[in-house]
């Protein structure tokens, strides 16, 4: 492993230098951030696989400390974090891929992406992130035995800078080191693929949400095609970031009907959503962060549906989304796509 002091001139601090104490028998750091996080990069390394470990301590409080890999900016890279205030929950840890500046973690939950686990409060321990290709895994505390099996990692593999995420106050950090020794890890079967997902968006250029009107206005937008996932989720802020109110973008797709024929769709988003069929809007729905209670945490899933008047011949459905943070993504599958046609549909 490479130790890199936290005193080192190789470090980038964003948005400013930490305070060095000493706290709990280590000479330490002492990092405050937003909810956001990403204050500490080493942007010289390169780093495709290898290992990135931290020693931290952290208190009670609400924060999302951990580290990052494959920096290619301040707003694409792979992250790992813990909740410290979420301690033995089924999310006291998190892996998530951040996208043009949006951490997806109400979009990468559950297996694969979180694991119920303990770990020490206002005492010292070591995270460690192993990562090779498109896999990875995490330890936290226990360094024999993975605290996370990450069975893809959602960004595609490039070298790139590694570092500290501290999103939120009082983490403390003793020590950062990396290691360039490519690892093994083997791999995992993934989940098995949705059926009747729609597999294939055109995603328009990013617009605020108060410009949405009561249909869809296509003309004149520039589009992007998009790929789902196996399971059908399609993390929208691969081609959109968030900057200046522009938080809404418009997910097409068009689908084939033998004849004409009502079926149901089913459907999950992150964080609003207007749902069109032929420009005529069907539904209206907000899964916003703490929208609904103090608990409510927004996570997409397969939670909502509607059923759809469709034409014989081409259909085109839309979706205009809108983002706040934690994840902007889409998905929605027909589960009878009997009769049904058509490139997007899977």
């Amino acid at each position: 492993m490479i130790d890199v002091p936290l005193d080192s001139g190789a470090w980038r601090w964003d948005p400013a230098p930490p305070v060095f104490a000493e706290h709990r028998g280590r000479a330490c750091v002492r990092l405050a951030s937003d909810l956001s996080g990403l204050l500490a990069t080493l942007p010289d390394v390169a780093l495709a696989d290898g290992v990135v470990e931290a020693d931290l301590l952290v208190g009670p409080e609400r924060k999302f400390p951990g580290v990052v890999w494959r920096v290619e900016d301040e707003e694409n890279f792979e992250s790992f974090f813990v909740r410290p205030h979420q301690v033995g929950n089924p999310d006291a840890i998190q892996y998530t891929p951040v996208f043009n500046g949006v951490s997806g973690w109400q979009l990468y939950h559950g297996e694969g992406f979180g694991a119920q686990i303990e770990f020490p409060l206002d005492g010292w321990f070591t995270v460690r992130v192993v990562f090779s290709g498109s896999r990875a895994q995490a330890y936290v505390a226990d360094l024999e035995r993975p605290a996370l099996q990450i069975r893809e990692l959602k960004r595609t593999p490039a070298a790139g800078g590694v570092g500290l995420l501290a999103g939120g106050p009082a983490v403390h950090v003793a020590r950062f080191a990396y290691d360039t020794a490519a690892p093994v890890l083997e791999p995992l079967d993934g989940p098995m693929p949705a059926q009747g997902v729609i597999r294939t968006w055109l995603v328009s250029d990013a617009f605020p949400e108060s410009e949405l009107a009561p249909t869809p206005i296509l003309e004149g937008r520039a589009w992007t095609p998009l790929a789902s996932e196996p399971i059908g989720l399609a993390d929208l802020a691969r081609i959109n970031g968030i900057h200046d109110g522009r938080n809404t973008v418009y997910a097409r797709a068009v689908i084939r009907s033998r004849t004409a024929q009502t079926k149901e769709l089913v459907f999950g988003f992150s964080d609003r959503v207007v749902v069109f069929a032929n420009g005529r809007r069907l539904y209206a729905g907000d899964y916003t962060y703490r929208s609904r209670d103090y608990r409510f945490l927004g996570t997409i899933g397969w939670f909502d549906r509607v059923y759809v008047p469709l034409e014989a011949g081409e259909n085109e459905l839309v979706f205009a989304v809108s983002e706040d943070f934690g994840g902007w993504g889409v998905q929605a599958r027909f589960p009878d796509a009997a009769g049904l046609d058509g490139d997007a549909l899977a």
